[in-house]
């Protein structure tokens, strides 16, 4: 099998929910055949790059995100793709070891308070990682008084805020709000989850909306290159 075909096969994988090859997938036909992990393992012994595997997450996530909203996917079935998502991710983070320094600056990343998803933000922050920047998760359903507490510990060059729920859209806002009234006027502020646009960036005072992964690593470099 080629790269392409391996990357390819991956993708259908993760959007079927086939974890492993134990497992029979959405359609019930998948047991025995390679599944998630298998694919993922196989793509990295080829000399596939890890970032390579982790926008292949990315597309992957984002065709199951098309297919709950139109009825097609139930929850379940998106909780088993994202497994699938989740249990790549643990393979290929130990890949990604230039995530461990800060040769291109510190990137704090959170849910924010009353949201509980979190796989467009791992992927993102997985991401980050492999690009080389230092990033800490706080995870979901994060406070504005957390997040303020670990900018004061962490000092982020970059804030990134994630929300799926167009009802805690405002809590982005009560962040950002409070970010620039304790004086963080340095520290670039990007926002992105299904219900955010530019426009919901510029009112709130955030640096940059991303509408997914790569557009989030595109507009970080284009910030470094201005700074």
């Amino acid at each position: 099998m080629s790269k392409a075909e391996l990357l390819k096969s991956l993708e259908h994988a993760i959007v079927m929910g086939h974890l492993d090859a134990e497992d029979e997938g959405f359609d019930g036909t998948m047991e025995g055949t390679p599944g998630t992990v298998e694919l993922v393992e196989e793509a990295l012994e080829e000399g596939v790059e890890p970032q390579k595997i982790l926008e292949v997450f990315g597309k992957a996530m984002e065709r199951v995100g098309d297919l709950f909203e139109s009825g097609e996917y139930f929850l379940p079935d998106m909780l088993a793709s994202a497994e699938c998502v989740g249990e790549a991710m643990d393979i290929i983070e130990p890949k990604l070891e230039a995530g461990r320094s800060s040769e291109k600056g510190k990137f704090l990343i959170a849910t924010v308070e009353g949201d509980l998803h979190d796989i467009g933000k791992n992927i993102v922050a997985t991401m980050l990682k492999g690009a080389g920047y230092q990033v800490q998760d706080l995870g979901i359903d994060v406070p504005a008084d957390d997040i303020l507490k670990s900018i004061e510990e962490f000092k982020p060059d970059f804030v990134g805020l994630s929300a799926l729920l167009t009802t805690t859209m405002i809590e982005m806002e009560k962040v950002v709000k409070q970010i620039r009234e304790k004086g963080y006027s340095d520290i670039k502020v990007l926002i992105g989850g299904a219900p955010t646009s530019e426009e919901f960036a510029e009112k709130i005072g955030a640096d940059e909306y991303c509408r997914d992964v790569m557009d989030a690593l595109n507009k970080l470099e284009e910030m470094k290159a201005a700074s």
